[in-house]
């Protein structure tokens, strides 16, 4: 009885040595989710300077599928989730785009009608014990009539 005893407490001591080790070099975590953030502005161009479009829908397209949408707030800021089993990560930078299907003109009547869009681009990885999170934020986003 020792003797299993003394077998299973090594097993677990090996066992926490190497997720130890798996820690430190930063191996064994799971992509969890990729964030999608941005803020839209009331503009032909994305200029920072502009008002927020407030109450617009976001749209994440993919190959000209719509995956899933968000509703920017007062500030025109947005944030969509997606699972990254259901789009990978290449495929978000190589054929997808965020498309603001809410009309130009409804923030205000002087623009052209037509819609926003933009790539994304890649900008970090937020790690939480053994998930991480993929931040990925739109390039610039840019009328399309």
């Amino acid at each position: 009885m020792a003797m299993k005893f003394t077998i299973l407490v090594s097993i677990l001591v090996l066992v926490l040595i190497a997720a130890q080790a798996d820690e430190a070099q930063g191996l064994g975590t799971i992509t969890a989710a990729v964030n999608i953030s941005g803020i839209v502005t009331c503009s032909v161009n994305g200029s920072a300077n502009a008002p927020p479009f407030a109450n617009a829908l976001v749209e994440l397209s993919c190959g000209g599928n719509v995956i899933t949408s968000a509703v920017t707030n007062a500030q025109g800021r947005f944030n969509i989730t997606v699972n990254p089993l259901r789009v990978p990560l290449a495929n978000l930078l190589s054929s997808c785009r965020i498309i603001v299907a809410t009309p130009l003109s409804t923030c205000n009547a002087t623009l052209p009608t037509g819609t926003l869009q933009a790539q994304l681009q890649f900008v970090g990885t937020t790690i939480r014990g053994l998930l991480s999170i993929l931040t990925l934020v739109p390039i610039r986003f840019q009328l399309v009539v």
